[in-house]
């Protein structure tokens, strides 16, 4: 089983041009089927073995976005065998995800996200850094594994945009903001950076790229600053960037192509927040609700 897994390991690398993380993640999914099958060979594997590995998540207490999750990550391996000639039928096909309770993305109002975006300080280099980062995540809606890859080369702070790789590498310009792009331009103004990270646009207090739990961690600083006290994560500014703009009478395509999504069916969930706000306002409004 080991080899197959390192073959489709290097499949992702090679020809899907996958993420660290998406690979790591992968790897996880696939070992722990690995442990599961106690050596049953490859050929005998069949879809009441998927269904008895998801019961065994289930009695582990797994939630079901990760049985999810990794019954993805066995279909696309599986996928992959079928594909070069190692099995001849894909068990998965007849193995039905679990149905996850349907959430709606977190975000926050412009009033709590104009409070956070006023929390750094501007009397410290740390301050001004973490003020642009905000800033560059609320005005772009980028992922944070965009923002992390930055180089100062990548902003052209005439033209307005930002260039991002996303998911799979695809390369794309994100439309970013005179505030965000005045807050970048003070944090540089301010950044003395070293021969090892000149490039990177962020970095963290050694002079070195930013990681995205750096990231992760300063917006969780700032959160625990604001008097509303939410589960927000940096994806949380992202939903915000998303839902602003619907609100305000962007059309779902162009969100769509600012997010970086590939299907329009990613972006529709968005439309849930706003038809919910709507229908909020309409019952705390209308006499006759």
């Amino acid at each position: 089983m080991d080899r197959y897994i390192d073959k489709f390991i290097r499949y992702l690398e090679i020809e899907k041009g996958a993420s660290a993380h998406t690979i790591a993640n992968y790897s996880i999914d696939l070992r722990a089927f690995r442990d599961f099958l106690n050596n049953k060979p490859l050929e005998e594997i069949d879809h009441l073995t998927l269904r008895r590995f998801l019961a065994s998540l289930k009695d582990k207490g797994y939630a079901k976005a990760t049985m999810v999750r990794k019954l993805a990550s066995l279909r696309s391996f599986f996928k992959f065998l079928c594909r070069d000639g190692y099995i001849k039928s894909n068990p998965v096909k007849a193995t039905h995800s679990p149905k996850l309770d349907k959430k709606l993305p977190l975000f926050l109002g412009l009033d709590e996200m104009l409070k956070l975006l006023s929390i750094p300080s501007r009397d410290t280099l740390l301050g001004l850094r973490d003020r642009a980062i905000l800033e560059a995540l609320y005005s772009t809606g980028i992922r944070v594994s965009e923002l992390v890859g930055l180089n100062v080369e990548d902003i052209d702070f005439i033209g307005g945009v930002l260039k991002v790789y996303g998911k799979g590498k695809r390369e794309r310009f994100a439309p970013i903001g005179d505030k965000a792009l005045e807050a970048i331009r003070i944090y540089l103004a301010k950044c003395s950076h070293t021969e090892e990270g000149r490039k990177a646009l962020f970095l963290d207090k050694n002079g070195r790229r930013l990681s995205s739990q750096g990231i992760r961690r300063i917006i969780g600083k700032y959160i625990n600053k604001l008097s509303r006290k939410i589960n927000i994560s940096p994806h949380t500014l992202r939903h915000t960037f998303a839902t602003h703009l619907l609100e305000r009478g962007a059309d779902l395509r162009s969100v769509q192509e600012l997010l970086g999504h590939l299907n329009l069916s990613t972006t529709q969930i968005y439309t849930h927040v706003t038809a919910e706000r709507l229908k909020s306002v309409y019952d705390k409004t209308h006499p006759r609700a």
